[in-house]
């Protein structure tokens, strides 16, 4: 596969169907978050250096966002990559995880262990994903299936559950958010 073809040096690119669209395009932005959002997790998983659950997590979850990447870029509401199935595998793994970890009391910093932090940060970039999703699907409406926006909103729900998690098996604690008044 070549990597240039010089066919976006003008600043179109070709959806799945063929279609030319600018770079510019809330689609192209949407689908590329979703792409950054995969090298965050990339990183993430490249720190923890574990073989254990919370990494075959992971790599499933960059699996799935290919997946969620072809959806948006399919242009075609028709062929969704992605599923409702995924959506509650990915409730699964919340409960699931949650139940293993002390109650959340109060909202918590993104910091502690360096997973823990790339996965908050993963979690940011989904949400940002989300809403330029959003904004391609009531811009170019029908242009893909809405279960890549239910999706995305699960993902960055588990994004904060792996967060917490990672903390958690490495053996970080987690930094409670206090107020000005609670600083001072």
């Amino acid at each position: 596969m070549k990597i240039y073809t010089r066919g976006g040096d003008k600043g179109k690119t070709s959806l799945f169907s063929g279609e030319r669209v600018s770079k510019a395009s809330p689609l192209v932005e949407a689908y590329g978050t979703v792409d950054e959002l995969n090298s965050v997790l990339g990183v993430a998983r490249a720190l923890h250096e574990h073989n254990d659950k919370l990494a075959a997590i992971m790599h499933q979850l960059q699996c799935e966002l290919f997946e969620c990447s072809a959806t948006l870029a399919a242009g075609k509401p028709d062929d969704p990559r992605v599923s409702d199935d995924d959506v509650a595998n990915m409730e699964q793994w919340i409960d699931e995880l949650t139940a293993e970890m002390p109650p959340l009391t109060n909202f918590i910093l993104p910091a502690g262990h360096p997973v823990s932090a790339a996965l908050h940060h993963a979690r940011t970039v989904s949400r940002r994903a989300e809403r330029l999703a959003v904004s391609a699907f009531e811009s170019e409406e029908g242009r893909f299936d809405a279960v890549a926006l239910r999706y995305l909103n699960r993902l960055a729900d588990l994004l904060f559950v792996l967060a917490r998690y990672a903390n958690h098996v490495h053996g970080a604690p987690e930094e409670p958010w206090q107020s000005r008044q609670q600083r001072s």
